[in-house]
């Protein structure tokens, strides 16, 4: 198996990292590798790794452009495989959520079923308890 930054984007069930960088570069095309880093809580090696892969797989295209201050900047584009990769990211975490949202609701379910009984149970300890 190999480790290269495109490979980890092409995983069918993606993590939240792949979700979030998807969105923030949709959201702001301008954003800067450090500050992707800062919001997604990585380190910025890891950031431009992730990055390149999602160049690599065409998802995102780098635009030079300049800003006010007249230094060369970059914008991060969603290209139209991009776009069909966000809209494909979002499905499986949203079903990845829907699916941790069953399970922990499952869970509190079995959870106030036993704290019903514990009461019950220490409801009916005081009864038997002597009277002083």
């Amino acid at each position: 198996m190999s480790d290269s930054p495109a490979e980890i984007f092409h995983d069918p069930a993606p993590d939240p990292a792949h979700y979030a960088l998807l969105k923030l570069i949709e959201a702001n095309p301008d954003i800067s590798q450090r500050e992707l880093a800062r919001q997604m809580g990585v380190s910025l090696g890891k950031a431009n790794y992730c990055l390149k892969a999602l160049m690599e797989k065409g998802f995102v295209k780098l635009e030079n452009f300049r800003n006010s201050s007249n230094k060369l900047a970059y914008a991060y584009l969603l290209t139209p495989a991009g776009l069909e990769e966000k809209a494909r990211v979002t499905l499986a975490f949203l079903r990845r959520k829907e699916r941790e949202y069953e399970t922990i609701k499952d869970e509190i379910s079995r959870l106030r079923v036993e704290v019903q009984s514990l009461d019950a149970a220490r409801e009916g300890d005081d009864l038997n308890a002597p009277c002083r």
